[in-house]
């Protein structure tokens, strides 16, 4: 009898004009006529790399209880003194700067600097790291409905500016950290810096932007945390299938495996 995962990765709401209500077919994959099984050491050597690490988890535990903390009078507080220094300011630099960790760690690994994993690697676990920090940020956005600070709209919490810089500073991290610490901290700046132009725009509260931190982070680590399974899942089924899905203001991909 056969069964069937399904493993959906939301890609953030778009922003679109009009309505778009529709599937791309599957890309079907068959591996088995061409792909060997890997030796029990070499899985053993990818279940070791995978081994959950609680540590890794407490800066953005602790990042995403600060925001839950913050929320409320603290965070109005916190507006009320940043708008006041800086009225009306406006810049597009956030727009384009949660990009550029994940865009730099891709450039590294298309030119051939050699990083945590493979080029090809790092593709697949942009799109995926993005994908749940987007689709937890997006439905949480929807679920919770908060008023952001300027009074244009109700998806204020948590930040998904800040959540996306956060998961490319990690990413970056995570590939090229151990080659050059620059490449942690300048990661990190980039991401704190959005975080810090969400606020002084007045367009998410204190807490809006320590929550989608966290949730970037967390994201980030849960995707090579479970890496090396979804590799092997997908290579050694019969047929698999990486679906692009829009629907609405969303969008995303469907990862289907059939064993």
């Amino acid at each position: 009898m056969k069964q069937q995962l399904i493993l959906w990765f939301f890609i953030g709401s778009f922003s679109l004009n009009n309505r778009v209500q529709a599937q791309v077919a599957p890309v079907l994959i068959d591996t088995t006529s061409t792909l060997q099984r890997p030796s029990p050491s070499q899985i053993l050597a990818e279940t070791d790399q995978s081994t959950f690490r609680p540590k890794a988890f407490i800066i953005p535990a602790t990042l995403m209880t600060a925001g839950l903390l913050v929320q409320g009078q603290l965070s109005q507080r916190v507006q009320r003194e940043v708008v006041s220094h800086y009225p009306g300011f406006t810049s597009p630099v956030d727009n384009y700067l949660q990009f550029a960790p994940t865009v730099v760690m891709l450039g590294l690994g298309a030119a051939g600097v050699k990083g945590k994993h493979p080029f090809d690697d790092q593709l697949v676990l942009a799109l995926l790291a993005n994908s749940v920090a987007q689709g937890i940020t997006f439905t949480l956005k929807y679920t919770v409905a908060y008023p952001r600070p300027d009074g244009n709209g109700q998806e204020s919490f948590p930040s998904g500016h800040t959540s996306s810089a956060f998961t490319g500073a990690t990413l970056l991290a995570k590939e090229y950290g151990g080659r050059s610490g620059w490449y942690t901290v300048a990661g990190y700046a980039a991401a704190t810096t959005v975080g810090g132009f969400r606020i002084i725009k007045n367009r998410h509260w204190l807490a809006d932007v320590l929550f989608g931190a966290g949730v970037g982070m967390a994201a980030t680590e849960a995707v090579y945390l479970a890496y090396p399974w979804l590799k092997h899942l997908v290579i050694h089924r019969k047929q698999t299938a990486l679906v692009p899905i829009y629907q609405g203001h969303w969008g995303g991909f469907c990862l289907t495996s059939v064993f």
